[in-house]
């Protein structure tokens, strides 16, 4: 990575707002929103419903290192304290002509979606994407910059490219530059390795069940997880640790030592994201293996601290909750002035997959297996709806072709 300084950083910075307009944004679309409402989606040829098999990994059910494994009462497992929190939210925007678009947003957004931000979108042209994002993030200023509102705009930010790409018949990957890859290598997260290997996936990403709290065992633990990854992937495939901001700078040192014979990829969130300096101090400091962040934060200036501090190898950011997929792409130009490659949270889904395809700087996507023990019918729709192949990285995925984003559901009120 270039050395930066305040001269080459700032001009690197205060270039981002001036992105090259998209071909569409110069047209008035004759469009005028009419409704904003949350709904509840469901998909138009749903799956089986099952039970996974026994043993296999799931974010909730099972131990996976957490901020809060300090406290023993919440340790064994996510759900102990995420049960009682907002969940995340669909919002639909309607026109006056019939065209609508849908969007994902995150925890707790759906009432701001319902009160304030619904209100500032009447009668506005869904084409004025930059000008709608704007007004909804200058008007929560005052009560939340990053998080909750940001969550709520990401959604609705969706919402209008999802519109505007049924607008005008073109998938939304098309609307953001159109391909640079033929298609996007894959890695798969979640500890059932025998199954995701099994179906094809070189590139294995992790849950690391222990932290500073469980000590020296867990610490031995957590090597055997990754030592038992490289058994089953074998010498050439790729290995990546998620920590979920669980660990210390000095547990982050001892760790990455004890599984660098085993060729680990990258740790990921390691730190609570707010601390900075720490992810600098191990970022230059690890040689071992890369450190990724930026799950957890929001917006451009939220990166450009990431930026400043030298904090990450890669960046990690996720389109529901960054703030819009617009500003992915401020965060990716940014990214690509010095080298840094922008692999999104959750990058394989269908929404931010559009966001993959068109960034030259992203170079794979990540994807969620369904868990083990289901029928059939449940992994070939897991290789329809993400446009599977196979090849010499493994896995690969194609976004949607459909107009807009590529949602294939049934929409009702919430």
């Amino acid at each position: 990575m270039p050395r930066i300084t305040r001269r080459n950083f700032l001009a690197a910075g205060m270039a981002l707002p001036s992105l090259p307009a998209l071909a569409f944004q110069s047209e008035k679309s004759a469009l005028k929103i009419t409704s904003v409402r949350v709904v509840r989606t469901r998909a138009r040829r749903p799956l089986p419903a099952y039970t996974p098999a026994p043993g296999s990994w799931s974010t909730t059910g099972v131990e996976v290192a957490n901020p809060m494994s300090v406290y023993p009462e919440y340790k064994a497992e996510r759900s102990l304290f995420m049960n009682g929190a907002p969940g995340g939210f669909t919002v639909e925007i309607g026109t006056d002509k019939g065209v609508t678009g849908l969007g994902n947003g995150g925890a707790g957004g759906a009432l701001l979606v319902r009160g304030q931000f619904a209100r500032l979108l009447m009668g506005r042209d869904p084409f004025d994407v930059e000008r709608n994002w704007d007004i909804l993030f200058r008007s929560s200023y005052y009560y939340d910059r990053a998080g909750i509102a940001t969550g709520a705009i990401s959604g609705l930010d969706l919402a209008h490219w999802d519109l505007i790409g049924k607008a005008l018949g073109m998938p939304v990957y098309k609307l953001l530059g159109g391909e640079t890859k033929p298609r996007i290598p894959a890695y798969c997260t979640g500890n059932d390795m025998e199954q995701h290997v099994k179906f094809g996936f070189k590139r294995l990403k992790l849950a690391i069940p222990h932290g500073p709290a469980d000590g020296r065992e867990g610490m031995r633990r957590n090597v055997e997880l990754v030592k038992t990854a490289r058994e089953i992937l074998g010498p050439d495939g790729d290995i990546m640790l998620d920590c979920w901001m669980a660990w210390t700078e000095p547990y982050t040192v001892e760790m990455a030592e004890m599984v660098a014979p085993y060729r680990v990829y990258w740790m990921e969130e390691v730190l609570p994201p707010h601390d900075y300096d720490g992810f600098g101090r191990l970022n230059a400091g690890i040689k071992t293996t890369r450190i990724a962040t930026g799950e957890h934060e929001y917006t451009r200036y939220g990166f450009r601290q990431l930026l400043e501090h030298r904090s990450a190898a890669i960046w990690q950011p996720d389109v529901h909750w960054c703030g819009r997929l617009t500003e992915l792409r401020r965060t990716a130009a940014m990214a690509a002035a010095y080298d840094i490659p922008v692999i999104p949270h959750g990058g394989g889904e269908f929404e931010p997959s559009h966001f993959v395809m068109a960034a030259t700087n992203s170079p794979w996507a990540e994807l969620f297996l369904p868990a083990p023990g289901g029928p059939p019918e449940v992994y070939q729709r897991f290789e329809e709806d993400h446009n599977i192949t196979r090849g010499p990285e493994g896995i690969y995925k194609r976004p949607s072709d459909r107009p807009g984003l590529g949602w294939d559901v049934e929409v009702a009120p919430a």
